[in-house]
């Protein structure tokens, strides 16, 4: 008698499922479709201005609208590339928001390694009022600023500005360096201090190289910040060859119906491009994240 092949059995005396069976397709779900469609036109909303400006810096026609150039050209761009409208305003630019980057992320951490490790009845207040500080708009203190940079005659002075966009800043950077600097663990200071080493040497060797990821996040938001920043310079430099490129960029404007489109947007695509590289030059630093697991064990 021949013997009959049975399938399989499990531990719990089943057969086994059989390989290749399709998978369940998923449901349509019309809230998802919703949701995709806002996403898509919020996107588009932020897109769109994009593509203008791509058109118009290569566009031979002074116009608003959103059209396809006829004839690409680059005279848009020949006519912004010189000392007076970019190379001048864009290397003010990197003068003034370089330093000031510089000194923000040297106080920041500065000043956010005691409040993230030492406790105090002063701490919770002072905590409060930098959370308080990043939410105050600049506009609320540019009049009594303007006043006091006028009595002590820092009106018009390149490092004066530089510091006070710097001042500003410090709230953000504080707040956001001392969040990052709380995820180091105390364990591996205590270490490095049996070791001998002081404060400083701490600060620099164990807990900096360990928060690089957020010492690049407070670098790339505080240099975008006083890179858009109008007001400030706007208020405090008054030397046409002071100005950086955000207050020079406002020279394209005319409120008689002659502003120049092509070159507005030749001007805006060179402005954009320190921000883009430094985010591309410092983003691959963010992919590591904080890798700590491996530091602790031993």
């Amino acid at each position: 008698m021949a013997a009959v092949a049975t399938p399989p059995a499990t531990s719990a005396g089943r057969a086994a499922p059989k390989t290749g069976t399709p998978r369940p397709r998923r449901r349509f779900r019309p809230s998802r479709v919703v949701i995709n469609a806002v996403l898509l036109a919020v996107s588009a909303l932020y897109v769109l201005p994009l593509v203008w400006m791509l058109l118009a810096s290569v566009s031979d026609t002074n116009s608003f609208r959103l059209t396809m150039p006829s004839s690409l050209t680059l005279d848009n761009f020949d006519a912004v590339l010189n000392v007076d409208t970019t190379y001048r305003p864009m290397l003010n630019s990197l003068l003034l928001c370089g330093f000031g980057t510089a000194v923000t992320v040297v106080v920041s951490v500065l000043a956010a390694y005691p409040l993230s490790r030492y406790r105090s009845r002063v701490r919770r207040p002072f905590l409060y009022t930098i959370l308080f500080s990043t939410g105050l708009p600049i506009t609320a203190v540019m009049i009594p600023v303007y006043s006091m940079f006028v009595q002590v005659n820092l009106i018009d002075s390149m490092p004066a500005t530089t510091l006070f966009l710097a001042a500003s800043a410090l709230p953000f950077g504080i707040w956001l360096m001392k969040n990052f600097m709380d995820g180091v663990p105390v364990v591996l200071e205590e270490a490095a201090r049996i070791d001998g080493a002081n404060t400083m040497q701490v600060l620099w060797r164990v807990v900096l190289p360990l928060m690089r990821p957020g010492v690049v996040v407070v670098t790339i938001f505080t240099f975008i910040g006083m890179w858009g920043n109008f007001f400030v310079p706007f208020i405090l430099l008054l030397s046409p060859e002071k100005l950086p490129a955000s207050v020079s960029v406002f020279t394209f404007l005319s409120a008689h119906d002659q502003t120049q489109y092509g070159q507005l947007s030749a001007f805006s695509l060179i402005y954009s491009m320190p921000v883009v590289l430094l985010y591309l030059l410092l983003s691959r630093k963010l992919g590591g994240g904080f890798a700590l697991g491996g530091a602790l064990k031993g």
